[in-house]
């Protein structure tokens, strides 16, 4: 994982002397669930407990001779042991401990995903509604279409984070497997029984079927979801950056004091943590393809998935909380521009008010195509000698009243069902 980008508490997660309690973890409750069904003496699993040693040094060392990781976390937790080291990694294969752990580590790094879900769901709710009323543009291919509210924006994305909260929940149920089940998961050198109970101290459930491994479609879900989730923040990140240009500025990400912006120009403040935001999001892609792929194994398993995973499981997972992390850092301090954004509603001079003109021309009598091709022409009129639309309409339909004029150019019209759209997420925001 890339320094810059590892932030507390998934980048502890992580670490290898993490890794390694975990598979402590796993080790001693398969001993504890043998002492509850008397297959071996009772107290071996205290005593593992007391005497079992975690030293990356001797670790380092071991795995060195051995070049196996699991032996040599064996030889490292058992090296001052006793009886009891009988009894450590008992009927188990390397991947009951590994994949175990993994999955432990994975539902952990869910539980921090989803809490900083929860404070970026606050500040795009706590957004959604100061600008409930804010009067903006919408744009449609990047032209000018129609007023609508600053507020509308941000609850679209509110709604997406919302449902990307969701998908995270059901996906930390989908991770939230272990398998103690043996070399090809078949329980010839451990029953059932030591794998439920020894899940249970562990919080994790039995896969129902497994090969020597917990299948990778699980690992693949997870990271399809955290792209999923990586892309609604592209999203938010890319409108911030086209609402920053020079020739719209209507949003700013902050710019703190001291902060500078080129090394060339003075002036310059850049949408940076929006760039890099996306870029972010690219990589966090590109993780989604392995994770495929990883599914994909020689019959009851290869590793060629593990060394695959040891990059992309670490990286999603520190990747995505540093963009939640900047994500809301960014909305908590948005620069909004209202002026601006009134601003801008008017620079076509009207045009933005052709299918509200056109509607009223129907409503008046004329057919469809007849109030089309009419407003049109106005527009296009419009466009070329920059005349408002609202006097070209003034002054060449004369079917209309100058208050039913008015009535077409009132960008408030765009407002009227704005609080009906709020009311449909009452009730259900993450507090």
């Amino acid at each position: 994982m890339v320094e810059r980008y590892a932030l507390s508490p998934m980048k502890e997660l992580w670490d290898q002397k993490a890794t390694l309690e975990r598979w402590l973890k796993v080790e001693l409750a398969v001993m504890e669930a043998y002492e509850k069904t008397k297959i071996i003496p009772q107290g071996m699993t205290h005593q593992a407990e007391k005497n079992a040693v975690i030293d990356l040094k001797l670790f380092g060392e071991y795995e060195k001779q051995t070049d196996h990781e699991v032996i040599a976390f064996v030889k490292m937790a058992t090296s001052k042991m006793g009886p009891e080291a009988r009894f450590f990694h008992y009927g188990l294969t390397s991947s009951d401990v590994i994949d175990t752990a993994l999955s432990m580590t994975l539902v952990e790094a869910c539980d921090i995903l989803l809490e900083q879900m929860k404070e970026l769901l606050k500040t795009l709710w706590k957004l959604a509604l100061e600008h409930k009323h804010t009067l903006t543009i919408g744009r449609t291919h990047g032209v000018h279409a129609e007023p609508t509210t600053f507020g509308l924006k941000v609850l679209n994305w509110y709604s997406e984070t919302k449902r990307n909260y969701e998908r995270l929940l059901f996906t930390r149920e989908q991770i939230n497997f272990g398998k103690i089940s043996g070399a090809v998961g078949n329980y010839a050198n451990v029953p059932p029984e030591i794998e439920k109970l020894a899940l249970e101290r562990l919080g994790l459930k039995p896969t129902p079927v497994s090969s020597q491994i917990v299948n990778r479609d699980h690992h693949a879900f997870l990271i399809m979801i955290l792209a999923l989730i990586a892309s609604g923040i592209e999203r938010i990140a890319t409108e911030i950056r086209h609402l920053q240009k020079t020739e719209v500025l209507e949003v700013q990400e902050p710019f703190k004091e001291g902060q500078k912006g080129s090394s060339a120009m003075p002036h310059k403040q850049n949408p940076v943590l929006c760039e890099r935001l996306c870029g972010l999001s690219r990589m966090m892609r590109s993780f989604v393809s392995v994770a495929i792929e990883n599914n994909v194994l020689w019959h009851e398993r290869d590793i060629s998935h593990s060394s695959a995973e040891r990059y992309i499981l670490p990286d999603a997972t520190q990747t995505l909380y540093y963009m939640l992390v900047k994500s809301q850092y960014l909305l908590e301090n948005l620069v909004v521009y209202r002026e601006n954004m009134i601003k801008n509603i008017d620079i076509t001079h009207g045009l933005i008010y052709s299918q509200r003109l056109m509607l009223t021309l129907i409503d008046k009598g004329l057919s469809r195509n007849e109030a089309y091709d009419l407003v049109q022409s106005l527009s296009l009129k419009c466009w070329q000698t920059k005349e408002d639309l609202k006097n070209l309409a003034k002054n060449n339909l004369k079917i209309l009243t100058d208050e039913e004029i008015a009535s077409v150019f009132d960008p408030n019209y765009y407002l009227k069902h704005v609080d009906e759209i709020y009311k449909r997420f009452e009730g259900e925001c993450i507090q």
